[in-house]
């Protein structure tokens, strides 16, 4: 009875160890880029539907917050917020709020708010200023490419073991 139970306990442990290891190995990015300051590092995403192209961000508060898709949105006033609420997609930037440079070439990775540009009604992100002016560059094939590997491109991150993939930051 003592070797039966021993072989129990071995098997459960191994199940336990096998389950672990495949959560590591088979998890993902979140599906939306977000810090300790929030979805889009705390960006307004209804706001950039009103500035001029080339405009900075605006920032939201934590007076004004909303949660969707597992993230904590933040407005700049009230009303940001429930157009947000009312309809997340129509405000959400492409992409979970990576960058829609990087998604293009299957990887993901941050983005400062500043570097956006909305097309075709959808708000795109970009990492920093040479993502973006590539991005323009091209950016129908761009859209094009990062449309393809978007969702799937969040398990690509772990066969590059993060090294091409973004880190969530402060």
């Amino acid at each position: 009875m003592k070797n039966l139970i021993a072989s129990y306990n071995r098997f459960v442990s191994s199940v336990l160890a096998l389950s672990l290891l495949s959560c590591t190995v088979f998890a993902a990015d979140t599906p939306i880029f977000s810090t300790k300051n929030g979805a889009i590092r705390g960006a307004d995403a209804v706001a950039y539907f009103s500035l001029e192209s080339g405009a900075k961000a605006v920032i939201g508060t934590d007076e004004f917050t909303h949660e969707w898709s597992g993230a904590i949105w933040k407005f700049a006033s009230a009303e940001n917020r429930d157009l947000f609420a009312a309809d997340p997609e129509a405000y959400a930037p492409k992409y979970g709020g990576y960058c829609a440079f990087a998604v293009s070439h299957n990887f993901t990775k941050t983005i400062k708010p500043d570097l956006w540009e909305i097309v075709d009604g959808n708000l795109y992100l970009n990492y920093n200023r040479t993502a973006y002016r590539k991005w323009v560059r091209d950016k129908a094939d761009s859209i094009n490419r990062a449309d393809e590997n978007w969702p799937a491109v969040l398990n690509e991150c772990e066969k590059f073991k993060k090294k091409k993939c973004r880190t969530i930051s402060k």
